[in-house]
């Protein structure tokens, strides 16, 4: 079908073999998180039980838990769409999925716990096992479904949305050999060639039209594609208004324009429509989410680690003259200033239109502070920052202002890198690209990992980068 001169006016492909309804494996994923989850519910609490106090618990107690927390989470499922068999095709969307989830309905049954005054008897310990090690389990389920399902849709043992085409003939040709919508769970039953001459007051009455519109109901199509130009005004019109005649979705393809964004949607507020292109980062509730976990980490991270911290600010003022503290002006969330606080490093502190960047075995740096800077202790004050609001635990790592205006002016994309709060430690940092950035090449890379985590931001991500932060030998490269 990629060819124009393979399409004739009206081509019917319904004939197919066996196949399962996409409801069956939605009911599948669906029924797998309730295992999951009920299963896990139950090993968690068991395992700290047993270690904790030498006996298994009240299995019923977890199970209760686990069958709450799992009506939850697929209730919040359905109502999302998580369960539709498309989400199915890729794995690409489920970690920030299931993490946003099964938060979602954790916390609902905490709380209904404390509002049913019951909650004295489930042991926290074991209810903290469950949040860490249920998501991980989830995640490892929806992998093996998403292989399971995209197979069956290879091998077309799914019956997929039935789509009917139609269109010009080469928009046709265009549509079927750029798009290939069999591997998106869409299978084309048929296409029909809708020409511009047939548009005008009476184009609905069409003999071509008034087939096509037949055919697409006796193949009893789902959805019916509009593969014309935007411009043809006339035609689309009045095909729309034809094929509205029959209980199917119409859709309008896109313009070749629009391949170009990756999160293209139509908004409407009022009279005003508009095809949205880009979208900030974070919704807001994922913006509250993230700043609850940065407050609590934050929060905790300075309860425990305030002893260390004294510590290094005796050492420090120790070591040489100066403050125990560096402060620094950076850009932070949309190109804002605010002020870095660090555990100082160097002899000199530069804050100036141009500062010369650290390099290995600089002179600059004091005894205590390469060895601050080989561990990344000289970070810790910006956990102030972090209460403060001006950072986050995980984010692209600020910058001096001066490099900012460096490698904007060479790097394109660089000051996407302020579309969100910059952090102690970024997806950057945990992949060796920090220190020194001597060429462009490594900014370019740094830049390309900053807007990966930015496109790609989930809890279960930050807590990655988190672990990966203090394990990961990465993380310790290229210290200066």
């Amino acid at each position: 079908m990629a060819e124009t001169d393979t399409i004739p006016t009206h081509a019917d492909f319904s004939a197919e073999g066996t196949t399962l309804s996409r409801s069956v494996f939605s009911a599948a994923a669906l029924v797998g998180d309730v295992a999951v989850i009920v299963g896990a519910s139950w090993l968690t609490g068991i395992a700290y039980h047993w270690l904790a106090y030498g006996d298994a618990g009240p299995l019923a107690l977890f199970l209760n838990a686990g069958l709450a927390t799992a009506v939850l989470f697929v209730a919040f499922g359905v109502l999302s769409g998580a369960y539709h068999h498309t989400r199915y095709l890729s794995f690409r969307s489920h970690a920030t999925s299931v993490v946003r989830l099964w938060t979602l309905a954790f916390l609902s049954v905490v709380l209904l716990l404390f509002v049913l005054k019951t909650s004295e008897d489930y042991s926290r310990g074991a209810f903290l096992l469950l949040y860490a090690v249920c998501p991980i389990a989830l995640l490892v389920g929806r992998y093996a479904m998403v292989a399971l399902v995209s197979a069956a849709n290879d091998r077309g043992l799914i019956a997929s949305q039935r789509l009917y085409v139609v269109g010009g003939k080469s928009d046709i040709a265009a549509f079927l050999k750029r798009y290939r919508p069999g591997k998106f769970g869409v299978k084309v039953v048929g296409t029909a060639i809708i020409e511009p001459r047939q548009a005008g007051e009476d184009a609905e009455d069409a003999a071509g039209l008034r087939h096509a519109v037949e055919s697409a109901r006796r193949l009893n199509s789902d959805s019916v594609f509009i593969a014309l130009p935007w411009s043809d005004l006339a035609t689309i019109d009045q095909t729309v208004k034809a094929f509205s005649k029959i209980p199917a979705e119409i859709h309008l393809s896109p313009e070749r324009i629009l391949e170009r964004f990756e999160d293209v949607s139509l908004v409407q507020r009022g009279p005003l429509s508009s095809l949205q292109l880009a979208r900030p980062p974070l919704a807001p509730y994922e913006v509250i989410f993230k700043r609850s976990f940065d407050i609590v980490v934050a929060s905790l991270a300075l309860i425990m680690l305030s002893p260390l911290m004294l510590i290094v600010a005796a050492l420090v003022r120790l070591d040489s003259k100066g403050p125990a503290l560096f402060v620094q002006r950076r850009f932070g969330f949309n190109q804002k200033e605010f002020r870095i606080y660090k555990f100082r490093t160097m002899m000199t502190q530069d804050d100036g239109d141009v500062i010369r960047q650290a390099t290995r075995n600089d002179p600059r740096v004091t005894r205590i502070g390469r060895r601050l800077r080989r561990w990344n202790l000289d970070e810790l004050p910006q956990l102030i920052n972090v209460l403060q609001g001006h950072m986050s635990i995980v984010g692209p790592r600020p910058h001096a202002l001066a490099h900012d205006r460096e490698y904007e002016a060479k790097i394109g994309s660089y000051a996407r890198r302020h579309n969100m709060k910059p952090g102690i430690t970024g997806w950057a940092q945990v992949n060796g690209y920090r220190g020194q950035t001597d060429t462009d090449s490594k900014m370019e890379k740094r830049v390309e990992f900053d807007l990966y985590y930015i496109d790609n931001w989930s809890l279960f991500l930050d807590i990655k980068i988190m672990a990966m932060t203090v394990f990961h030998p990465h993380s310790y490269r290229n210290a200066l």
